[in-house]
C-alpha cells in the first residue's frame, strides 16, 4: 500500500482539506503523513470560522523533520490542496522536490483550490498565481474542477471539445495527468454530473445523478480518492472509483439531510461503492 504526504488545511468539526482526505486513504489502507495547512474550527463555507493559517516555516519544518527519519524513500506521493497563502505554496514546492530527490518515482498530485462556479475565487490573493504559474508546470497529476480548469487555461468551456482542449493545454505545461472533479457541459443530460480524466492523449468521462446536497470537502475527497487509485492502476480506473465511492457517500449524506459530508459513517463506499458507474472513452 502506498504512503502518501497529505499537506492540506484542517478542520476541528466537519471534513474538509486533510480532515476530508487523510480517513479514506487510511480507510484503504495508505499510510498517511498529514501535515496541516491551516487550523480553523470549521471550513469557510459557514460564513464564519476560527483557528489561523499558519506560517510557510512550519510546513518546511515537518517536512523536515519527517526526512530526518529517513521516510522520504518511502513516500510514494505528495497530496496537496486548501495552501492558506502563495508562501505555503513555495513549502509545498519545495516538500515535493525533497521527496522526488530521495523517490525519483513519487507524484505530486496537486488540488488547485482557487475557487468554485457562483462563489467565484475564495482564496487569498497571490494563491491562484502561484498555483497557475509555480505550481501547474511542477504536477504530475492536477484535479481542478471546472472553475479552476477554466481559470488556469482562461479558456471557457462549455462542450466536450472545449474541456477536451483545456485538460490538454493544462497537460502541455506540465501535469500528465488531469481529473476535472466536476463539469457541466452543454450536453450533460438534465439531472447529472460528470468528470473527466486524461492522459497520454486519451479521455474517459463518467456521469452520475445530481444530488440534492451542498457539502464542502467532496472535491478533498475525489483528488485522494483519485491519486490512491492511480497509483495502484490506469487513469480509467482510478476515475471509475472516485467517481463511484463520492458518489456513494454523497447520497448517504444527501439521504441523511447532513450539512456535513458524511466521510466516516458512509466509510465502506470508499471501499466497496454500493453503485459503480463505467467510463466512456471520449
Amino acid at each position: 500500500m502506498p504512503s502518501i504526504l497529505s499537506i492540506q488545511s484542517w478542520v476541528a468539526y466537519g471534513h474538509v482539506g486533510n480532515a476530508s482526505a487523510i480517513f479514506p486513504l487510511q480507510r484503504l489502507g495508505a499510510e498517511v503523513w498529514g501535515i496541516h495547512t491551516v487550523q480553523f474550527s470549521n471550513h469557510t463555507g459557514y460564513g464564519a470560522w476560527r483557528g489561523q493559517v499558519f506560517g510557510a516555516e512550519l510546513i518546511r519544518d515537518c517536512v523536515h523533520g519527517i526526512e530526518e527519519r529517513g521516510a522520504l524513500p518511502r513516500c510514494d506521493a505528495v497530496l496537496s490542496g486548501y495552501m492558506g497563502s502563495a508562501e505555503i505554496g513555495e513549502a509545498i514546492l519545495d516538500a515535493t522536490r525533497r521527496v522526488k530527490a530521495a523517490n525519483p518515482a513519487a507524484l505530486w498530485c496537486c488540488d488547485p483550490v482557487i475557487g468554485d462556479v457562483g462563489r467565484g475565487i475564495f482564496v487569498r490573493p497571490g494563491i491562484p498565481e502561484f498555483l497557475r504559474d509555480r505550481g501547474l508546470p511542477a504536477a504530475d497529476i492536477l484535479t481542478p474542477n471546472q472553475f479552476e480548469l477554466e481559470w488556469l487555461t482562461g479558456t471557457e468551456v462549455r462542450t466536450l471539445a472545449d474541456a477536451k482542449a483545456a485538460v490538454a493545454a493544462l497537460q502541455a505545461r506540465g501535469p500528465r495527468c488531469v481529473l476535472v472533479t466536476s463539469l457541466h457541459l452543454d450536453d450533460t443530460p438534465d439531472g447529472e454530473i460528470g468528470m473527466l480524466a486524461g492522459e497520454g492523449g486519451r479521455f474517459w468521462r463518467v456521469s452520475t445523478p445530481m444530488l440534492p446536497v451542498s457539502v464542502n470537502g467532496a472535491g478533498d475527497a475525489i483528488a485522494a480518492l483519485f491519486l490512491f487509485h492511480r497509483l495502484r492502476g490506469s487513469t480509467e480506473a482510478a476515475l471509475v472509483a472516485a467517481g463511484s465511492s463520492i458518489f456513494g457517500v454523497l447520497r448517504r449524506t444527501a439521504e441523511a439531510g447532513s450539512r456535513e459530508i458524511l466521510t466516516v459513517a458512509a466509510q465502506e463506499e470508499f471501499v466497496a461503492p454500493r453503485q459503480v458507474f463505467a467510463a466512456a472513452a471520449c
